[in-house]
């Protein structure tokens, strides 16, 4: 697959600005099919049984005697869901809402300043509305502001902005700080498959294995029934640590099967999602009528040239590789170009 232009298709209109508009319909682009709309299958929690793991991973930071328990609980929810919440996570609630407020200050600021930190899909490095290029696609009803944290040699402090005067020094401390808990897991996450617990981070690259952070807006919809904040996707990356908004409890959710899940966060958690060595999780963000919200997630993802692909120590006669080696850099192409589209991106590289 050929690498993205350098320009986007057609001009991008901030969906922030079509909301500050007070339109009562939302444009013809952003309207999904009927079978991709959320009210057909989204289920609230408090309409099933199922159970959405909350894992307290204090003994991993503390060595406690718990730690195995743990562990157990860490692989498990990789297992059965893809993804799981964290509490006792290490990172300061201070830290946490001072990074909001930073960023809430930010996406408040007049148009013009953001347009400054425009992106283009060539890197998607700074501030836009839009996933891939293909001309046709049904866009989604949220803006975002990307940047490459880690390792010192990706950052691009031109594309950081400069107002307010606290957000480059928050979010360096704020991707300093996720980026060790990253670690952390993915050593527990090594460790539960019976590998080396370093064995995950010295196939991923080690030192440079890599830190981004999406920061994702989404304003009040008219029309919240007909389209999404974010079409249907699974991260291409290791591990995402997504810090949900504190105010409305309700927005993002995870397949389990054929349902699609309500991930109500707890207060002060993180929410993890897994991929490739466990379940690969599908999730979806819902657009609202009443509420705008904020999030950040924040990407652990391998050094962008290394070949990737099954452990030797977990392929055998009766478990063989489902995919083929590649790189991280040629993986992520795909979103790149088509945008978020299901799981299509994985099940289009499986072995023959």
């Amino acid at each position: 697959m050929g690498y993205p232009p350098s320009e986007w298709p057609e001009p991008i209109v901030p969906v922030q600005s079509l909301s500050n508009s007070g339109i009562t319909e939302i444009p013809s682009k952003y309207i999904k099919p009927p079978i991709d709309r959320p009210s057909l299958d989204s289920f609230h929690n408090s309409e099933t049984d199922l159970y959405i793991p909350v894992i307290d991973i204090s003994p991993l930071i503390n060595g406690s005697d718990r730690t195995d328990e743990a562990m157990h609980a860490i692989s498990h929810a990789c297992k059965e869901w893809g993804f799981f919440q964290v509490v006792n996570h290490g990172v300061a609630p201070d830290l946490v809402q001072k990074l909001r407020a930073a960023w809430r200050e930010f996406f408040y600021s007049p148009m013009e300043a953001k347009k400054a930190y425009a992106n283009d899909p060539k890197t998607y490095e700074g501030y836009g509305s839009r996933v891939g290029v293909d001309k046709e696609a049904i866009l989604d009803w949220g803006d975002y502001f990307f940047l490459y944290l880690l390792p010192e040699s990706t950052k691009n402090l031109n594309k950081w902005p400069e107002l307010p005067p606290n957000l480059r020094e928050i979010t360096e401390e704020y991707g300093e700080k996720v980026m060790k808990l990253s670690k952390m897991l993915i050593k527990a996450i090594s460790t539960s498959l019976g590998l080396d617990e370093n064995y995950m981070l010295r196939a991923f690259g080690g030192d440079n294995i890599a830190g981004t952070l999406r920061v994702n807006y989404y304003p009040k919809c008219p029309q919240p029934e007909l389209t999404l904040g974010l079409s249907p996707h699974s991260d291409p990356g290791l591990i995402t640590v997504l810090l949900a908004d504190e105010h409305v409890k309700e927005g993002c959710q995870v397949k389990k099967g054929d349902l699609w899940v309500d991930i109500k966060p707890k207060t002060g958690a993180f929410i993890v999602l897994t991929n490739a060595i466990y379940k690969s999780v599908e999730h979806r963000v819902l657009a609202n009528a009443e509420s705008e919200r904020f999030s950040f997630a924040f990407f652990c993802n391998p050094k962008g040239d290394m070949a990737i692909g099954s452990a030797p120590e977990l392929v055998s006669p009766l478990s063989k590789p489902l995919y083929e080696p590649i790189t991280f850099n040629e993986y992520r192409l795909y979103v790149r170009n088509k945008g978020p589209l299901g799981k299509s991106q994985v099940e289009s590289l499986k072995a023959a």
